[in-house]
């Protein structure tokens, strides 16, 4: 991802289906092969250790959260770009400060990190 619009589009397609609670829609925006990463995973899906690999997975992991957190809704507070990586600083419903770290393959997130702040 290069372009400041395909980015913020993202960003902002992917900030709605976790708003909407869309399982679906939060899915299309990871390849297969996808391996993401977040303290978060290692609670709700103790085998994983943290560490959540391929996108069936992926959405075992997201499926338990959303079931879990049923009031679960972020609030933006910024985007950042790099080189093949955008990171999404978001608020949640908690007040938890949030950054996700999502390694792009073309258009689609290849590798993701979830982080908080302590």
């Amino acid at each position: 991802m290069t372009e400041a619009l395909s980015t913020r589009r993202f960003v902002d397609d992917w900030l709605r289906a976790w708003n909407e609670h869309d399982l679906d829609a939060i899915m299309e925006h990871f390849t297969e092969d996808v391996v993401f990463a977040s303290p978060l995973a290692a609670q709700l899906i103790p085998s994983s250790k943290g560490v959540v690999r391929g996108k069936p997975a992926l959405r075992v992991y997201w499926a338990e959260g959303l079931r879990r957190k049923p009031d679960l809704h972020f609030e933006l507070e910024g985007i950042y770009e790099g080189v093949g990586i955008v990171v999404i600083n978001y608020v949640n419903e908690s007040g938890g400060r949030v950054c996700e770290v999502l390694e792009f393959t073309g258009e689609l997130v290849s590798r993701g990190y979830g982080t908080y702040q302590s």
